[in-house]
């Protein structure tokens, strides 16, 4: 994903949503109902490995999809952040290429990302946070995201991450063009390279989040909730 952009625009989030009912028939309006709503969707907490983080060498601008950039698989990156995670004590476990798409509001487009996800396990808060700070200043990142599993009722949730089948990175493109609340609220979000749709948003985010989600053609009756706690390392 293109991490810097994707950065500026989820830092603008707000911490509560309140102008979000956007008249989206049965959806929460509220943290507590939120709560209701994302029950009714496939939970995988069982399935979380205990932190994921997103990140790429990348450090160009692209906003052409036919870019070169965007056909690589970044292996040797693979390998390197893989030799970092382990020596810092953790446990690599497995990594997925994405291709994102994140709106820049500074150029008024689109923007594209070649980037990976890693999932990881036996590490602390404190031990990802040195970790992934080190990967930001080793591939020149303004910051890294983060994203812990934790219990729904934990006090340091604060955001969920949706997965789903069935979505390729030009149907995100052409969603996050058509609407703007989604792309200054959600920033954008990132596909696998078998087409499931990969978004992370703030808890109180969840009804824009769940309709973005439908304007992408997301069944959310079959889609991976997991609640967590997002962040962004430097």
């Amino acid at each position: 994903m293109k991490i810097t952009i994707a950065r500026r625009q989820l830092r603008l989030v707000a911490a509560t949503v309140a102008a979000l009912a956007l008249g989206l028939t049965g959806a929460a309006s509220s943290p507590a109902a939120a709560s209701d709503t994302i029950s009714a969707a496939a939970s995988a907490v069982a399935d979380c490995p205990t932190a994921e983080l997103f990140a790429t060498n990348n450090t160009a601008v692209i906003t052409d999809p036919a870019d070169p950039g965007l056909r690589t698989h970044l292996t040797r990156f693979d390998h390197e952040v893989r030799g970092i995670i382990r020596a810092h004590g953790s446990t690599p476990v497995a990594s997925k290429l994405l291709q994102g798409v994140f709106w820049s509001g500074d150029l008024w487009q689109a923007t594209y990302e070649r980037s990976r996800e890693f999932d990881i396990n036996r590490v602390s808060r404190d031990g990802l946070n040195h970790m992934v700070g080190v990967i930001a200043k080793t591939y020149h990142q303004e910051s890294v995201l983060t994203f812990r599993c934790l219990p729904r009722t934990s006090p340091e949730t604060d955001a969920l991450e949706i997965e789903a089948p069935g979505v390729s990175a030009s149907r995100l493109h052409d969603e996050l063009v058509a609407d703007p609340v989604a792309r200054d609220k959600l920033g954008g979000g990132s596909v696998t390279v078998d087409g499931r749709l990969i978004l992370i948003a703030p808890l109180a985010d969840l009804p824009l989040a769940r309709e973005f989600a439908a304007k992408l053609g997301v069944d959310w009756d079959t889609a991976q909730v997991r609640y967590g706690d997002r962040e962004f390392v430097s």
